[in-house]
């Protein structure tokens, strides 16, 4: 009787071992079935998210699109200056400072105009960092009774970025000059087309300036920051309409600088410029965009990133 027990007992072990092996052996081929293929419904994401032929970028090489560049008019103290700004001349003392002497800083932050405006009016040449000043010297400021803002339109197909001012009151504009610039490597997985976000941002405040040496954080790890901006850095501050990403991350700068073994030193890449090889970030040459920087600095400046320059969204009527 102890022996049939035994006997059944052990049937019943072999068959539970047999089953459990058998079990085992089908969540093996699961398993495999799940790293060698994917879900249903990753299938559909990918279909959703497939690229489409009207996504692909194509660079366009357009004569129509006019070099423009009226820049010196916002410089010049002559009578060919811009309507947007006014030439002062330097007094130490002022009725809108009490105390103490006024210096280039004090009429930079009275105005509404950077101090590198000021030194590059001042200096009758692209001078940004010598701000010697006399008393008699002139030099060109932003009206206090204009409301302007700026508008850049970044036009993917051709490299090109358009650079207007708005006087808001006049619900004017005029385009003060066409910068070539560098953009986003191709992308047909994006809406634009490049890594370039297309739509409406408003420019941040956290602005930067660079020179050889210079050491910072890029990507967690520590950088001299002119290999990767140039020497300024404006970020996108916010979206403000039909944005295909968010602000944070891209923004304006310089080419990127490169370390040059014959020079020993770093030297600027201009050949990125007019090219797509960024991250996403607009890239413009040393000297328009140190140009830029000293203008757009304390105004709202508005960049609209589009396919074509005629699909942008300009501000107030064209000024005759």
């Amino acid at each position: 009787m102890i022996s049939g027990a035994l006997c059944v007992f052990v049937v019943i072990s072999m068959g539970a071992l047999i089953k459990k092996n058998k079990k085992a052996e089908q969540e093996q081929v699961i398993a495999v079935n799940e790293e060698t293929a994917m879900p249903e419904e990753v299938f559909e994401i990918e279909e959703e998210f497939a690229p489409q032929t009207s996504q692909v970028l194509v660079p366009i090489v357009d004569e129509e699109l006019e070099d423009v560049d009226r820049i010196q008019e916002l410089f010049s103290i002559g009578q060919t200056k811009s309507p947007i700004v006014e030439t002062v001349s330097y007094k130490s003392r002022v009725e809108w400072l009490k105390g103490r002497p006024a210096w280039i800083a004090d009429y930079a932050s009275f105005y509404s105009t950077s101090r590198h405006f000021i030194a590059r009016s001042l200096n009758r040449k692209a001078d940004y960092y010598t701000q010697k000043v006399s008393s008699g010297d002139r030099f060109n400021v932003f009206k206090k009774d204009k409301n302007i803002n700026f508008h850049l339109v970044v036009d993917l197909s051709r490299c090109k970025m358009l650079f207007y001012y708005h006087d808001i009151d006049e619900d004017e504009r005029l385009l003060l000059k066409t910068y070539s610039i560098g953009l986003g490597r191709f992308d047909n997985r994006t809406s634009s087309g490049s890594l370039t976000p297309t739509g409406k941002y408003l420019l941040g405040e956290k602005v930067g300036i660079y020179k050889p040496g210079s050491l910072g954080l890029f990507q967690d790890e520590e950088t001299e920051l002119i290999q990767v901006f140039g020497t300024r850095w404006i970020p996108f501050g916010e979206e403000v309409s039909q944005c295909s990403e968010g602000a944070r991350g891209f923004g304006i700068h310089g080419a990127p600088w490169e370390y040059d073994e014959d020079k020993d030193e770093v030297i600027e890449n201009r050949e990125t410029v007019g090219k797509y090889e960024s991250d996403g970030c607009i890239r413009l040459l040393r000297e328009d965009m140190e140009e830029l920087f000293s203008i757009v600095i304390t105004k709202p400046t508005y960049v609209e990133v589009v396919r074509d320059y005629h699909e942008a969204n300009l501000p107030g009527k064209e000024r005759e």
